[in-house]
């Protein structure tokens, strides 16, 4: 929503210009100087909604399951001298418990909630210099985190669904269950594949490279 636009402020001559009053009518008498004008109270944003400035730069990892968010974003900290932070850590210490148990306790809401207020907290966390944030596969599917990453450097890692399958271990023959997994894994990674390349800067394909590998090109991509 685009707020009204402010009237123009008044230059000092204009400010100080007094239009003379018809002939017999007093003149008002000028305010009382020395009495300060009031002022509004600075907007203070509220704990784990999103961050009215959010420092940049922040380089901010997104991707689908198993791209290698977590070891190539703590390499590529290292690489460049800068702290990290991994929403899935941030959500666990907060829940108490891990991120998989969180789904099954809880449900998938009251993870997602978490895991919106992680991001917010990571990205107020980042200081002047940057940093470095590894956030969960599902978490540009909330409008309030999408909204978060404007202006950031968004990093996309892709991986295809042979390799997000293989280094999920669900490639190999097994006996069929139910409720099709693999057929989910590759519903999930085609919902969710417009969506990373969208808020997208930079996109790394993953899928033949190791974090080492990534990270090193990365770092050097940074910098050019």
């Amino acid at each position: 929503m685009t707020p009204d636009h402010p009237p123009a402020p008044q230059t000092p001559a204009e400010a100080q210009t007094v239009t003379p009053a018809p002939t017999g009518t007093p003149t008002p008498a000028p305010a009382p100087t020395g009495t300060p004008a009031p002022t509004l109270a600075p907007h203070t944003t509220p704990s784990h909604s999103i961050p009215a400035v959010i420092p940049t730069p922040a380089v901010i990892l997104i991707g689908p399951p198993a791209a290698g968010k977590s070891a190539v974003g703590s390499l590529l900290a290292a690489e460049l001298g800068l702290p990290f932070a991994d929403t899935d850590d941030l959500v666990a210490a907060a829940a108490g418990k891990p991120v998989g148990d969180i789904f099954i306790d809880d449900g998938e809401l009251a993870f997602r909630e978490l895991e919106r207020a992680a991001v917010a907290r990571g990205l107020e966390a980042i200081g002047p210099d940057g940093g470095v944030l590894a956030m969960g596969s599902g978490a540009v599917l909330d409008p309030d985190v999408r909204r978060m990453l404007t202006g950031q450097v968004v990093v996309y890692l892709e991986a295809g669904f042979a390799t997000v399958a293989r280094r999920t271990g669900m490639d190999k023959p097994r006996v069929v269950i139910p409720g099709n997994p693999r057929g989910q894994l590759r519903a999930m990674l085609e919902e969710r594949r417009p969506v990373y390349a969208e808020l997208a800067s930079i996109t790394v394909p993953t899928d033949d490279l190791a974090p080492e590998e990534v990270a090193a090109d990365l770092a050097k991509r940074l910098r050019a």
